[in-house]
């Protein structure tokens, strides 16, 4: 690992998640393959809620392999010392983890530290810890938040005039609301179930690409990709 992780994240879009909660451990790794294919995720995470550490780490590895031959980051969450001893890409941690100043002691500068904020305020505590992203959110309602009340589109743009790093809009962000989204100022976006359920996945990437160009568009700047798409023209 070489690069810094803002030169990673800087043009990253599109962030997937391998949910357990969606996907049996048994499909993790054609999953990975399927989510990074060309035109696919910008950086993926494994997220194991239930599991053991151990667990955690025997599913990592052979999904790493995948993600290192594709050139897209893989993040551990909850748990920073799997990260460290699979040589993941990074970590994603939620408010009510490890202290982010120990988490990136442990992880050292050169992997992604990301960290979950649910409201404003969390958001800019966030802007002043050792973080490289942070996830905004839920947008809207969904299964693997209940706990949070959906926080709406209304700071998404305020949120992201403000932070001096990513911010990565997730919650119950699908294919139908993606442009409602990304028209209220978000620039990233993390979509789970709708793409670990579509029937479709290709198609279903396509089109999302295909939002994401039409922003960048309607906002009069292109953004770079990480993974390459199929030529559209214009961005």
């Amino acid at each position: 690992m070489t690069d810094l992780p803002d030169a990673r994240l800087k043009s990253a879009r599109l962030y997937g998640i391998l949910d357990l909660g969606y996907t049996d451990p048994s499909q993790l790794v054609e999953m990975a393959r399927r989510l990074t294919a060309p035109g696919g995720v910008d950086v993926l995470q494994l997220r194991a809620k239930g599991f053991s550490a151990a667990e955690v780490a025997s599913f990592a590895v052979p999904i790493l392999d995948v993600t290192r031959a594709a050139g897209v980051p893989l993040l551990i969450n909850d748990h920073p010392e799997v990260a460290v001893a699979v040589d993941a890409d990074g970590v994603h941690v939620g408010q009510d983890d490890a202290p982010i100043a120990a988490v990136r002691r442990l992880l050292g500068p050169h992997r992604i530290v990301g960290k979950s904020t649910h409201s404003l305020a969390q958001a800019r505590a966030a802007f002043g810890e050792p973080v490289d992203y942070i996830g905004f959110g839920p947008i809207f309602a969904t299964p693997t938040k209940p706990e949070y009340r959906p926080i709406g589109q209304t700071e998404i743009a305020t949120v992201q005039t403000e932070s001096p790093f990513p911010v990565f809009c997730i919650g119950g962000i699908k294919l139908e609301n993606l442009d409602a989204v990304l028209g209220a100022g978000a620039q990233r976006v993390v979509i789970v179930s709708g793409l670990l359920l579509a029937e479709d996945l290709g198609g279903y990437l396509r089109e999302v690409r295909q939002s994401l160009t039409r922003s960048d568009r309607n906002s009069g700047h292109c953004s770079p990709k990480v993974q390459p798409e199929p030529p559209q023209g214009g961005c």
